[in-house]
């Protein structure tokens, strides 16, 4: 029971997972992309199939598990990299006795951060961000639109369409996914327009004018 609460009220088609070949694929919340052959645990994944009216599976068994932070501390050293480690430095303190240092940027950051605009409502926040894209696009700049999901990303796709605003959609559909490194070779051109998920997030270079 506890688990179909859980599907009904917690798992949402197109942003925590696809239905794909009437089955469910996995969506990675932090790179956007699939999960093949990845099941949810503990009866949870057949709860979403029959949700969805798809096959349900067999269940998986966890014959072992261990945390992240577990399974580090096996290691006499540990370093890294990542552009995000200053805001979790307390984290990497008090869990693996590891300092944060930043290392400068080699040219100064032209990037002008913008204070956080909140709507009061979805409709509202999708419509901003409609006349905010008319607005850049008209000016003939690269536009890449940020969504957190696959189906918030088809949403603002809708939205161009009605303003007949040619643009490219990466998300993890694979209709869309299979056009991956040409959207983003692409997505620095003059007056281009991009909808992406998190797959365009860390570590995707895209140049002006194109590549």
């Amino acid at each position: 029971i506890l688990n179909a609460i859980k599907a009904k009220e917690f798992y949402t088609k197109d942003k925590d997972y696809l239905v794909m070949r009437n089955q469910i694929t996995i969506v990675d919340e932090f790179t956007g992309r699939i999960l093949k052959g990845r099941r949810w645990g503990d009866g949870l994944h057949q709860a979403i199939e029959a949700k969805e009216g798809v096959t349900v599976g067999s269940e998986t068994m966890t014959m072992a598990s261990i945390t992240y932070q577990n399974f580090f501390l096996f290691y006499k050293k540990l370093s890294g990299m990542t552009g995000t480690a200053l805001t979790e430095a307390k984290e990497f303190k008090k869990i693996y006795n590891l300092s944060v240092d930043c290392v400068p940027t080699n040219k100064k950051v032209n990037r002008i951060d913008k204070e956080d605009v909140v709507y009061k409502s979805l409709y509202a926040k999708w419509k901003a961000v409609l006349y905010e894209s008319l607005s850049i696009h008209e000016q003939g700049r690269p536009l890449l639109i940020g969504t957190s999901n696959v189906k918030n990303s088809e949403i603002v796709s809708g939205l161009l369409k009605e303003y007949n605003i040619k643009h490219s959609l990466l998300n993890a559909k694979p209709e869309n996914a299979a056009n991956e490194s040409e959207i983003i070779a692409q997505a620095g051109r003059k007056g281009s327009v991009t909808i992406a998920t998190n797959m365009a997030g860390g570590g995707t270079d895209i140049f002006f004018g194109g590549n």
